[in-house]
């Protein structure tokens, strides 16, 4: 991956037609159809922040606290709910990113990807992809995140890092595929984004 021109053919890649649903339904857990939600769904935003690594590119995930919730102790991207003084969600991506990974420097913004509803929660997350420069400093808030986890695209592009397991949630066995990294498991709603992501980021190395 040619490093010094990455940030620039995603701007672009993320400007042509996405994927959309289809390229999200790859990743999608088998038990994802039958969970219904109600009401008005409630606006969030998270962040895809990328930065060079050696002769690749990094991304780094949030492993989030054990609450009594229904993403608790989950694998993510940093990022959260709108808030009334956010003028976008593009804005409350930014935000949420800073505060949960505790970084100061500038986001610079690529674009965005295609929306996702998380029944579960009621949540509708737009994903934005955001760079920066060089490795942040990283001061990750401990009210919401247990660590970080950091990988290369390629550790994310390699097959045999594509997986699926069966286990128990939300009260019953499903089967979901996830993405390995290391001893982490990246599925779920936040499998499916990145899994949208991964193909755009596909289509600009096989025109390379």
């Amino acid at each position: 991956m040619k490093r010094l021109s990455f940030k620039d053919d995603l701007r672009r890649a993320l400007l042509e037609p996405l994927p959309g649903a289809l390229g999200q339904e790859g990743m999608a857990p088998g038990f994802r159809g039958e969970i219904s939600s109600q009401g008005e769904p409630v606006s969030a935003a998270v962040m895809i922040l990328l930065f060079p690594h050696k002769d690749d590119t990094a991304v780094v995930f949030i492993k989030r606290n054990t609450y009594n919730g229904p993403h608790s102790a989950q694998v993510s991207f940093p990022g959260g709910a709108w808030e009334p003084g956010d003028t976008s969600l593009e804005e409350t991506a930014i935000r949420e990113t800073r505060e949960e990974l505790g970084i100061s420097k500038e986001i610079k913004m690529l674009g965005s990807l295609t929306g996702l509803h998380i029944p579960v929660s009621n949540f509708m997350v737009t994903p934005f992809a955001g760079w920066m420069d060089e490795r942040p400093h990283f001061q990750p808030d401990p009210t919401e995140v247990q660590y970080l986890i950091e990988t290369s695209l390629s550790v994310l592009f390699n097959p045999s890092n594509v997986l699926s397991d069966i286990w128990e949630q939300h009260e019953r066995t499903i089967v979901a595929p996830y993405y390995r990294v290391g001893k982490e498991k990246i599925w779920g709603a936040t499998a499916m984004m990145l899994c949208e992501f991964l193909l755009v980021a596909s289509r600009m190395q096989k025109h390379r």
